[in-house]
């Protein structure tokens, strides 16, 4: 299990020294970016996540929850391993938008909400390296784990079949819930509150880690 500090739970008026405090102890980093109209919340946009790309080593996953992903995504700067998700229910045209992410340089993936049914991101399993399960509804951290989201990510293990596609789960990952996330099949779990509100960091991250095996 990889596990990815949502950095929409970190401290943003030390954003980069907030990340830099947790690199070298973690696989990925989370960026939640939010337009204030597909979600009723408002965060960072490509200036910011380019800005820590420069100063930062690890993979970024970079969540685009904004109406028109196909206006955004090319204005962020990436690495090949970097991924770039969008949800299905954007208004852009998800696979246009799938498109012009890899021709971008960065890795596909795609999300949906937790109400939206598996079966509508099966046109796009074979344009993606991620899946990533929402356990919350989107749009805010600090939320609990919905438990329905078990279930969604075994019928999402068997809709990829074969194919190489991780699947990271975000929302509510704690202690508590990281087990029953590792057991259903997930390969990454998505963590905000659980590390960036703990006192000591390194045992947080610990403790995922010892409870997902």
């Amino acid at each position: 299990m990889k596990i990815s500090p949502s950095l929409l739970s970190a401290d943003f008026s030390r954003l980069y020294d907030e990340a830099a405090s947790v690199e070298p102890l973690v696989d990925r980093f989370h960026w939640d970016v939010m337009d204030g109209h597909f979600v009723p919340n408002l965060t960072f946009g490509p200036p910011v996540v380019n800005a820590l790309r420069r100063r930062l080593r690890i993979p970024f996953d970079i969540h685009l929850m904004i109406d028109d992903p196909l206006d955004y995504a090319p204005q962020f700067d990436v690495q090949p391993d970097d991924s770039i998700i969008i949800h299905v229910e954007s208004r852009s045209d998800p696979s246009e938008t799938l498109r012009a992410i890899a021709e971008r340089g960065a890795r596909c993936g795609i999300t949906l909400r937790p109400g939206t049914p598996l079966q509508t991101i099966e046109p796009y399993l074979d344009r993606i390296s991620m899946l990533l399960v929402m356990s919350v509804e989107p749009g805010f951290g600090g939320q609990a784990f919905l438990p329905d989201a078990v279930p969604r990510i075994r019928g999402l293990r068997e809709l990829i079949g074969n194919r190489a596609i991780d699947i990271a789960v975000d929302g509510g990952v704690n202690p508590e819930t990281i087990g029953s996330v590792a057991d259903a099949g997930a390969d990454i779990a998505v963590a905000g509150s659980a590390i960036f509100r703990a006192d000591d960091r390194e045992s947080a991250i610990r403790a995922l880690r010892e409870a997902a095996a």
